[in-house]
């Protein structure tokens, strides 16, 4: 879709801290990320909302959301994940995403009140987005 800057990162024409690619889906870390690990998985199509995913792509993208979560948790050393799914409402980038956080007890995080915070530098984005590859790649044997 033109102008959707998630189907443009799809499409190699922005670029993102990729961390799993699919032929359905693509992840790749929130560039203002609750916690470090912080990832949107997409579908490669547009689609606005989960309503707009077509049923024969449920299993192959949530498929890639449970493997994602568990790699979140693995890489960040995390306890948990928190995984959501904004619909119109919260959804700053109109194409259907899932967020994967990664959590841990007393993470400050409540409710719907997220501090949102920067990678510091290029080499800590890389080094999660590393990690993170490192786990799926481990998920996949």
């Amino acid at each position: 879709m033109t102008g959707c800057k998630f189907c443009q990162i799809a499409a190699g024409e922005l670029t993102a801290a990729v961390v799993y690619e699919d032929a359905v889906s693509l992840a790749f870390l929130d560039h203002r990320p609750l916690f470090p690990g912080h990832c949107l998985l997409i579908p490669k199509t547009h689609y606005e909302t989960l309503a707009d995913l077509p049923a024969k792509l449920l299993a192959p993208y949530f498929g890639a959301a449970q493997r994602l979560s568990l790699a979140v948790v693995q890489a960040m050393e995390a306890e948990g994940s928190f995984v959501a799914i904004n619909s119109k409402v919260s959804q700053s980038v109109p194409h259907l995403h899932v967020h994967i956080v990664p959590r841990r007890k007393k993470d400050g995080l409540r409710g719907f009140f997220w501090p949102r915070q920067s990678y510091k530098d290029d080499s800590e984005m890389n080094h999660v987005r590393d990690a993170l590859r490192s786990a799926l790649a481990s998920l996949s044997t």
